[in-house]
């Protein structure tokens, strides 16, 4: 299933806060995508958002951004080239590996592709990379305002029409993609390559896959379109091409569902096993007595995929468990007319100075604030009795005494 869509930020290769969006699918994440746009295009453009529904459907997560000067990124569009672009991509990489994970796939549409073929070179994690209806050359964009190159080169710079739209397009772009050689970055791409064309593309031919695909070295792939557009304006070709690079992928990525997991948790009888997964940064898979599987993770806020619960919300969790099973015990132990018990939980870091009933005097205490609401027709006196009973629930005893931890590190 198609997971949710984070809007998040970060600065591109020009200093500039580039817009961008996370889709995340349900669950662990297999692996991170990293994909970029065609020519003026923007993250929203239906290509990009159903390839990246297609590939959340098969566990990917992707990252799909406004190249600087474009969409609602910052910066201006004119002083943007090529060169900008393929920083662009790179920086976006750098902030999935600190945030996320780095990514291992990396797809480019239109000059898009272009553009990936230059900066996967320079990502290290990058093992599996797909151009869809990409140029063989930076340069092939220019036929789109190939009426003003000559006043361009004259004066500096232009005002041209793409795609209905205005846009400045100053010489040093001109000169900048003129300048690409990107033959040679195709040839030392030392990663699988999957191209992606349709043979009937009006806006970049047919043989440009052809000059991708003979640079290439092996593993690389071709994959027929068919009678797409070079839009993708159909969902189905859209939805065809994020199906076929995931199946594709699982070769290189080791994905499938037929592979050894780090997730492949020893259960034992009489305790909990938490073991990382090797899904993003923080997923660890946890195993209960052999008997009961829970995920942990973090946020991706800081880190994580948010495929689970944190470690303070097991916390929560355990005391807010123990005190609803407390209360129900004594209370049918007592015959008291209790419906149901609710228990809600927050924990937040407080200043020490901030805690009169503390020890500690200085620095960060932990808070855990515990609302119980209690529903049935109960006197006052029983409500009362309910309450504190859960006050000695076996959990709370655990969290306010001394309570002692052993380690020990085992081959």
């Amino acid at each position: 299933m198609a997971g949710r869509s984070e809007k998040i930020s970060f600065p591109g290769a020009l200093g500039e806060d580039l817009a961008a969006r996370l889709d995340l699918p349900e669950g662990d994440v297999k692996a991170c995508a990293l994909f970029a746009h065609c020519f003026t295009c923007t993250k929203d453009i239906f290509a990009a958002s159903r390839i990246a529904e297609g590939l959340n459907t098969n566990g990917i997560a992707v990252l799909r951004f406004d190249f600087t000067g474009l969409g609602a990124s910052e910066g201006e569009f004119a002083n943007t080239n090529f060169t900008s672009n393929v920083g662009d991509l790179v920086a976006a990489a750098n902030y999935m590996r600190d945030h996320l994970s780095a990514p291992k796939i990396i797809i480019g549409h239109s000059l898009g592709g272009a553009a990936v073929l230059a900066a996967a070179g320079d990502i290290d994690e990058i093992e599996c990379v797909c151009t869809i209806g990409a140029p063989s050359d930076p340069h092939h964009v220019s036929h789109n305002f190939k009426n003003d190159i000559d006043k361009i080169m004259a004066e500096g710079e232009a005002d041209v029409t793409l795609v209905g739209r205005p846009f400045k397009i100053k010489k040093q772009f001109l000169e900048d993609i003129e300048g690409q050689k990107l033959s040679e970055k195709i040839s030392n791409l030392r990663r699988a390559l999957l191209v992606f064309h349709s043979p009937i593309d009006a806006t970049v031919g047919i043989e440009n896959a052809q000059e991708i695909y003979v640079a290439a070295k092996h593993p690389k792939s071709f994959v027929s379109l068919d009678t797409a557009d070079h839009l993708l304006s159909k969902r189905a070709d859209a939805v065809y091409c994020a199906n076929v690079i995931a199946a594709w992928a699982e070769r290189y990525l080791g994905t499938g569902k037929n592979e050894s997991s780090k997730s492949d948790i020893p259960a034992i009888e009489d305790g909990v096993i938490v073991q990382e997964t090797g899904q993003g940064k923080f997923s660890n898979a946890i195993s209960i007595g052999g008997r009961h599987a829970l995920k942990a993770d973090e946020p991706v806020s800081v880190g994580g995929n948010d495929s689970g619960p944190t470690p303070y919300d097991y916390l929560l969790t355990a005391l807010g468990a123990c005190k609803s099973m407390t209360m129900r015990m004594y209370a049918d132990r007592k015959k008291f007319p209790l419906d149901q018990a609710r228990v809600t939980l927050r924990h937040e870091k407080i200043h020490a100075e901030d805690c009169e009933a503390c020890e500690t005097e200085e620095g960060r205490v932990d808070q855990i604030d515990v609302e119980i609401h209690l529903e049935g027709d109960l006197t006052d006196e029983q409500r009362q009795r309910i309450y504190e009973i859960a006050e000695r629930c076996p959990v709370h005893q655990s969290l306010k005494n001394e309570v002692s931890l052993k380690s020990k590190l085992t081959d």
